[in-house]
């Protein structure tokens, strides 16, 4: 079975944007939320849905996930626990998209979603199903949705400090990405009184075992 060719980006174009929003994350105190293990970059939106980035030998890497309400793809395990028709999400895939799955079915998660970069390109399983990656809305797929979940993550801090961060300081902190220092950090989260040095401890985790590529 052919696979589907998808339209996304280099795994690397996003690392700016994930490790400013997990800098965030952990200087909030949540950085569980979104961070680096390397070789996975993982993030989840505190309700159920999430999308983890295992980084591969030879610049492959195999994205997969799932939208807790959304996704209507039920591979193994999920087929059975649901009573739903399963999806073969790796059905005509390569063997090297296995081994992440495999750690995620071991730690009882349910996928909706995988999908696999073999250094060039990215493909899945062939489906018409919707899977859940879209509505997951990973905020790294776009410079904007980064900029909008850290300021929306600022402005829910509790208490009365609060206040927007300036989409300078915001900016900056993307483009300094996995190299962004406590200073870059405090510039956004200093009106919540956050930990700004564990936020930059965070972020430089996104240059763990990586390739130092642009950021932005």
């Amino acid at each position: 079975m052919a696979l589907v060719q998808l339209d996304l980006p280099d795994p690397m174009v996003w690392r700016g944007r994930w490790a400013a929003l997990a800098a965030v994350q952990a200087a909030s105190g949540h950085g569980e939320q979104c961070r680096a293990l390397w070789p996975l970059w993982h993030y989840d939106d505190g309700h159920g849905s999430w999308a983890d980035l295992h980084h591969l030998d030879e610049g492959r890497a195999v994205l997969l996930g799932q939208d807790r309400n959304d996704s209507e793809t039920f591979y193994a395990e999920a087929s059975d626990f649901f009573e739903e028709k399963e999806t073969d999400l790796l059905a005509g895939a390569p063997e090297w998209w296995e081994p992440p799955v495999r750690r995620v079915r071991d730690a009882e998660l349910f996928l909706g979603f995988v999908y696999g970069f073999d250094g060039s390109t990215w493909h899945r399983a062939e489906y018409d199903l919707d899977d859940g990656f879209a509505s997951v809305e990973l905020p790294v797929l776009s410079a904007d949705r980064t900029r909008t979940a850290i300021v929306a993550a600022v402005q829910q801090a509790p208490g009365p400090a609060g206040g927007e961060p300036s989409h300078e300081s915001v900016d900056a902190l993307i483009a300094a990405g996995a190299d962004a220092d406590a200073a870059l950090v405090a510039a956004v989260v200093s009106s919540a009184g956050w930990d700004a040095e564990v936020g930059a401890a965070a972020a430089r985790a996104f240059h763990a075992g990586g390739h130092h590529l642009p950021s932005a």
